[in-house]
Parts: C-alpha cells; structure tokens; sequence
C-alpha cells in the first residue's frame, strides 16, 4: 500500500535519514519505532510533504508513484496523518479545527450550518467516550482532548476506503482506558481497508496492536520484523544496539523521615477538597481517569491553575505557617508540565536559555547584567548531569528530540534545588532508553531527600517510580496503594470503580 525506497534527508551538517526503506502492505497495522532523535518524525513530516527528500528517494501509494514532499489532494485523501504536535489551532472550536480540514456544512445560499457542524463533531470525539463541549476554543480543552479532537479529525470520512493513516505518538496523553478505545478504532480502520503507520515508544502497544515492525536508529533502517517474532528484549536490543532490561524498577526508599509537604483540603476544578502528605525522599503517584482531576494536583501545589482554587499546603521543613493554595506560587515548588511544547518550553529560546530561566536571578553581575560565563557553566554542567543530547547550549530547544527537550525541563526544575518536584505525565512522547534515563534521575533526587509527585494516566510510570499511589475519581481520593498493592489490575479497579 506504501512503498519508500532511498530515503534520505540532510539538516546542514546533521544527517537525519539515510537510504531508509519502509514498506506498509494492505490491511496491515505497520509500527515504526526507535529511539528520540532516530528519524521517525522527520520521515513522518516527508510523507505529509512538510519536508522534502533529498534527490534519489521513490515513493508509491498504492501502486501509483508520488513526489515525496510535495502535498496532492488526491495523497491527502488517502494518506492522513495525526502528527506529534496534533496540528491544531488553539484558539479556535473542536468544529472549526476539524472543519479546516474537511471543510463546512453550508447551505444552498453558502451559509454555514452550525447545529449540522456540532453534530458532526460530537459525534466523532464521542467515539472515544470523552466528554468535550466542541464549541470551546481548544486552548481551553486538557492534552487528552486536543489528541483525541486531532484524531477524530484525521478519520472523518475514513470508513471504506484503501490509503495509509499515519499515526505518530497518538497515546502519549491518553490513560489506559482511552488507549483501548483507540486500539479498537484503530483496528476498524485496519478491518474497512486501510492500512495503518503506527509510530510509538511504547513497546507494550506495539505487541498488543501491530503486525509488522520497523525499526529505525541514527537515521538508518536497522531492521523490518513480524511482531510475532519478537520479544520485549529482542526489540529493545534492536532500537538501542546493545541488550537492555526492560523490566526496570528503581528500588523504594526504606523508610521516610518526615513530610516535606502537606496538602490540606485543596478545592480545584474537579478536586473537592482533597488532602496527603508527601514524605521526604517519597515517590508519590497520583492517578485516575480523565476528568477525575488527578491531573490538576501538580498544578494546584505549585501555583500553576488557571482556574479558582482554595485549600492549604505546608512545607514543614521550612515554616510553621500554613500557605493560601491561592497563593501556591510564592512556595517556588517547580513544575514538569504535562504539555511540554506549549507550558514546557518556549521554541525560540536556546537549550541553554530554556535552562536557566527561572535562576537568572542568581545569576546577576554588577550593575544587574546577566553574567553571561556563569550562565553558560550552568547550563553546561546540567546539560551533562541529565544527558541532554545537543549539538550545544547555544542550540535551539526545538532541534532538540522530545525526550531530550523532556530532560532540559527536568534540568530546569532540577537546578533550583527544590524540596519537592512535581510532575505531569512525564514521559509522554519519549523512547525506551530515554523513560528509563529518567526513571534513574527521579529516583536519584528521592535518594537525596526529595519528595515527587508523580501525576501520570501511563501505569508503566506508576508502576516502576513510585512508592505509593493515591487513586482519583470524582474529585476525591478512593484508594491508596502501597508496596506490593500497586499493580496494574489495582490500578486499573480502583480507576473505573471496580475494585
């Protein structure tokens, strides 16, 4: 259904993609994984014609030949694509962003049928049995339901018909439950014809959705094998090059000395009035469905919420006095965001910039001038201390993979010396390799007295980092699991209310 041969693509002196080959057959679900920085993205954006090939490359869709970087509407119709970034415009309605696409529902005179437009929408994202008011400006909407409007976009008008749809990282927000749902309209799009390029780091959607697999690493083709024919083990030693382990489980802190945080009666969005302590040198996993509110707790603590919030937080080993949660901010408490390219970083800054923006206060010379020589120390010794893989601090953070981008913003949060981190799914969109990488940072600042919070909907997080886990739902704690309880059936019963 898809052929490409000879594919390569130069970015000035960096060498993206050489000679890769990739063939998709009909009715099959197609992986392509490998580790950040491999080449899965920019081969991605060749196929939508966002980049071109270098001279040399060939292309076919369904037997007929394409120019790989140029965009034809008849390709469009029949290669469809959810990219990494979702392609969405913020400031516009679920209707609007779909309808960029597909255009709107007018009628004879040319005037727009709006009851039509928001059926039609609704209708689409209610496949995913996800609760969405499509009239709203999505800057408003969580990341689960910006990815799920950009997938429903991709699949309007789909059913019955023979192409590629393209899928790079679709799951990287999305919790358990709403996995299974896309695998389930995944697969019906795979039964009506299409053939489905499904790119991801996750090793354990792979097994569970795809036929065939090709794996891809400095820009080369390392292999293309049945999935059948794999393991966990044998596929990861194929994306890093050497054996790996992939059952990976830092080990828990023996005992904990004392609450670094205390969180009382905290009232925001859909928390009502939610209350724990974070002990020092604690893991503590915070979970639930989408809506259950889970995912505010990161932001609430650290003065990061939009919306109204109300409650009270201490941190003991600083002050006796209790803070407003109104007034979180003022605690200094950093936050990894759970959207890193719109809260996490800001493209047109350096790495090393990205870096030290919250610190440049310490970093003040004479006359209040930015020392530059003790910026770019800072920024170089972090850079080496979490592993960033950059041409240079001076490089932008967008050349940068997203797992590399994730490690600058831990770097960032990381150099303040806090006595608590919080974080928001924290290794969405990143590799094997790299999940791991940061599994042993976040367990190396708990062995050093840190408390983290750890808000995740991947249960691989919860499972491997944390040492306790509170359960979300309805705005209110149902569970805490500890030790051995934390298991995925745990997890997963006390998420839907089954347990």
């Amino acid at each position: 259904m898809l052929r490409v041969a000879a594919l390569s693509k130069r970015f000035g002196e960096t060498q993206a993609l050489e000679d890769v080959d990739l063939e998709v057959r009909p009715g099959e679900i197609h992986a392509l994984i490998g580790p950040n920085g491999s080449g899965k993205s920019t081969l991605i954006k060749i196929l939508a014609g966002y980049h071109h090939a270098e001279p040399g490359a060939v292309a076919e869709l369904d037997g007929e030949p394409f120019d790989l970087g140029q965009v034809t509407a008849s390709r469009h119709d029949r290669l469809r694509f959810v990219h990494q970034e979702l392609g969405l415009v913020g400031e516009l309605s679920a209707v609007d962003n779909l309808a960029l696409s597909h255009g709107f529902a007018r009628t004879a005179l040319g005037n727009i049928r709006w009851p039509e437009m928001e059926r039609r929408t609704t209708a689409l994202v209610e496949r995913f049995g996800l609760g969405i008011d499509v009239r709203r400006p999505l800057s408003a909407a969580t990341p689960v339901q910006r990815a799920v409007v950009a997938i429903a976009a991709a699949l309007q008008g789909w059913e019955g018909r023979r192409g590629v749809l393209v899928l790079d990282e679709p799951t990287a927000v999305l919790p358990p439950g709403e996995v299974a749902r896309l695998f389930d309209i995944v697969r019906e799009v795979r039964d009506a014809g299409a053939s489905v390029l499904y790119v991801s780091h996750r090793m354990d959607e792979i097994f569970a959705l795809a036929d065939r697999v090709t794996v891809i690493r400095g820009g080369r083709r390392i292999a293309t094998r049945a999935v059948a024919d794999l393991t966990p083990r044998s596929l990861a030693a194929l994306m890093a090059g050497e054996e790996m382990a992939t059952d990976h489980r830092p080990a828990a802190r023996s005992a904990a000395t004392g609450a670094v945080l205390e969180v009382r009666d905290l009232w925001a969005g859909p928390l009502r009035g939610i209350g724990f302590d974070l002990a020092e040198g604690e893991r503590l996993g915070i979970t639930g469905l989408v809506g259950s509110g889970h995912e505010i707790v990161p932001y609430a603590v650290c003065g990061a919420h939009a919306g109204r919030v109300s409650g009270r937080l201490r941190l003991p080993q600083r002050a006796e006095r209790w803070t407003d949660a109104r007034d979180a901010g003022g605690l200094g408490l950093p936050l990894v965001p759970a959207d890193r390219a719109g809260e996490g970083v800001i493209g047109d800054f350096s790495v090393g910039e990205n870096l030290t923006l919250p610190l440049l206060h310490r970093l003040r010379a004479r006359g209040g001038r930015l020392h530059r020589r003790r910026e770019s120390s800072l920024a170089e010794d972090w850079i080496q201390r979490v592993g960033v893989r950059t041409a240079g601090r001076g490089a932008r953070i967008t050349t940068l993979s997203g797992g590399n981008q994730q490690k600058v913003v831990m770097a960032r949060c990381l150099a303040q010396s806090p006595p608590v981190l919080a974080l928001c799914e924290p290794t969405a969109g990143v590799d094997i390799a790299t999940r791991l990488q940061l599994y042993d940072l976040i367990q190396r600042q708990t062995e050093e007295g840190m408390g983290v919070i750890v808000s995740s909907s991947d249960t691989q997080d919860l499972l491997t980092l944390c040492t306790r886990v509170l359960v979300v739902r309805d705005g209110r704690i149902v569970r805490e699991l500890g030790g051995r309880e934390i298991t995925e059936p745990a997890l997963v019963h006390a998420m839907e209310g089954t347990d």
